[in-house]
């Protein structure tokens, strides 16, 4: 096809971004994701092993009320459904709490979706030869080369530690019992800050290059950014959408120009025309604005904020919103009648003039 020859150097439009997101397809970093798990589980880890530590001690003293005892299969039941039991107590939250850091470290990157189209079936993924193509592209070697380098990394800066830590042994040798668990509880806590600090130096390298990826797959031709605005520009909701915005822009505007007016012209309550006339430039006045009813309310609340007079003449208000079009000047014919509202605004400016 012509949009596939053609070279991708566009960046991306927004229902490109849109597409893809609908099909599942977001920048996601297993990193990121990997480094929030291993936070909140070590954190967790942390809190909870008084309690792990608590439930344990029962078990084992559990497990020490049968010495002596017979077995037979009812106390072989007990003991395992209460093993089973207590080990769920004690991996229950550890194991909830990682599925919800799981999926917590995925929506901080992309948001929440959820789409089905990456589950369902396609024929064009159980390809053998786009499958081998895939195996030796350029991104399947990157992840290699990054995973590679996680792993080098990780272990040479564990080693350092764990070199420094042996260094120690012969003093810890002669500490007590309970002292040498605090050093070995110490350390361990040192390791993982350490490595968690490694992961997320790695993680947040990784978002950087994921998203980089992402964005470069989804570089689009000139070709494609063509047909994609056409396709839009075919579609009656997308059409209805942009003119339903373009309305309300114009309507802002003309509202917005009232502040500029001579004067509004209005129904009273029904219609409202605005009027501004530049002796210097035009030989008649022009519509700056005008409306109906709830548009009409808001001519007229912008001409009392801005202190334009409003002049109430219910037949040529009418007259002048049938027959002039906005940002026109009035015909000819209504020339006498709205000369007649201008005697009116000079003479009310006049005498503001005065008085000020």
């Amino acid at each position: 096809m012509a949009g596939e020859d053609q070279e991708k150097t566009e960046e991306p439009t927004s229902k490109k971004i849109e597409d893809a997101r609908q099909e599942g397809n977001v920048p996601k970093s297993q990193d990121a994701a990997a480094v929030v798990t291993l936070i909140v589980a070590i954190t967790l880890l942390l809190f909870l092993l008084g309690f792990m530590g608590e439930r344990v001690a029962n078990l084992y003293r559990y497990y020490q009320s049968f010495i002596g005892v017979e077995f037979d299969l009812r106390i072989i039941q007990a003991i395992m459904m209460k093993s089973i039991f207590e080990v769920l107590i004690i991996l229950a939250p550890i194991v909830l709490s990682i599925m919800v850091a799981g999926i917590i470290g995925n929506v901080m990157q992309f948001g929440f979706i959820f789409t089905t189209k990456p589950i369902m079936p396609n024929l064009s993924k159980i390809n053998p030869l786009k499958g081998l193509k895939n195996l030796f592209s350029l991104k399947k070697l990157i992840e290699s080369v990054k995973i590679i380098l996680k792993v080098g990394v990780v272990f040479t800066i564990a080693f350092i530690v764990l070199l420094q830590f042996v260094k120690e042994l012969p003093k810890v040798e002669l500490y007590s019992l309970a002292a040498q668990m605090v050093w070995l509880r110490d350390k361990a806590l040192i390791l993982a800050a350490i490595v968690i600090i490694a992961f997320l130096i790695i993680a947040i390298l990784d978002v950087f290059l994921v998203r980089f990826q992402y964005f470069q797959g989804l570089k689009m031709s000139k070709q494609e950014i063509k047909d994609e605005y056409k396709q839009m520009e075919g579609d009656p909701q997308v059409k209805g959408r942009i003119r339903r915005l373009q309305m309300e822009a114009a309507r802002r505007r003309m509202v917005q120009d009232v502040a500029g007016a001579d004067v509004v012209i209005t129904n009273p309550t029904h219609y409202a025309v605005a009027l501004r006339y530049d002796t210097t430039k035009e030989n008649a006045p022009r519509v700056v604005a005008k409306g109906v009813d709830f548009l009409a309310l808001r001519i007229k609340e912008m001409a009392y904020k801005h202190n334009v007079i409003v002049y109430e003449n219910p037949p040529l208000a009418r007259q002048l919103y049938k027959d002039c079009d906005l940002d026109q000047l009035i015909p000819r014919e209504l020339f006498k009648a709205v000369s007649e509202v201008f005697k009116f605004v000079y003479q009310a400016n006049k005498k503001k003039f005065l008085k000020s």
